[in-house]
């Protein structure tokens, strides 16, 4: 019996990060995460996407409207990052600029993070899929109304061929190897899971 299996694993140096529609009205709707614990993992996938140097395309869906503006943590983060404010396209691979940046990458793998799950997310990361990208969504920093919308999402973006993903697996298979930097990740992972902080004093520690 053959193994069709293939694991294609994240490559810091064929990746992109996309962040899509972290805006202040859509961020209202998420209930599947309690605010706190949403806004940590968005602000922690896009640290990763920082940290790693991964090229970032941040976009917007209708800012004049009920939608609201881009949270500001994610423009400080990426002041010089593209940024598409789309005039009304609710599938943002339906905007020729954002493709466009997204294609001007050269990355063939997307990490994808937004709101809400079962449209923002899900309609690029098909979109995308379907012309040949690898695709990853960030199960964490993408948030809807409730579990049931989200699963939904999740399983018909997991039948298509979308590998999902929290921040923490993310930013690990990006890394590889503790041996590329201890002091860098562990300080990312403790600003993020609070926890984790007791990690790295006992790292610390033992020096």
């Amino acid at each position: 019996m053959s193994n069709e299996f293939d694991y294609k694993r994240l490559d810091r140096n064929d990746a992109a990060l996309l962040l899509v529609d972290h805006q202040s009205g859509l961020i209202s709707l998420v209930q599947d995460f309690s605010p706190g614990e949403f806004k940590n993992n968005v602000l922690a996938t896009a640290a990763c996407g920082d940290y790693f140097g991964l090229p970032t395309i941040l976009t917007t869906s209708f800012e004049d409207g009920p939608n609201g503006p881009l949270v500001p943590e994610l423009k400080e983060t990426f002041p010089n990052a593209p940024y598409i404010a789309r005039p009304g396209n609710i599938n943002a691979w339906d905007n020729e600029d954002f493709v466009a940046a997204v294609k001007a990458t050269g990355k063939k793998q997307l990490i994808i993070a937004g709101v809400v799950t079962e449209v923002c997310v899900a309609f690029p990361a098909l979109s995308a899929l379907e012309e040949g990208y690898d695709v990853f969504v960030v199960t964490d920093a993408s948030g809807t109304f409730n579990q049931v919308t989200r699963d939904a999402a999740w399983y018909r973006m997991q039948q298509a061929g979308v590998q999902l993903i929290s921040w923490f697996a993310m930013a690990c298979e990006l890394h590889r190897d503790w041996r590329n930097d201890i002091e860098g990740l562990g300080q990312l992972f403790s600003n993020h899971i609070p926890n984790y902080r007791n990690l790295m004093t006992s790292y610390f520690a033992k020096g």
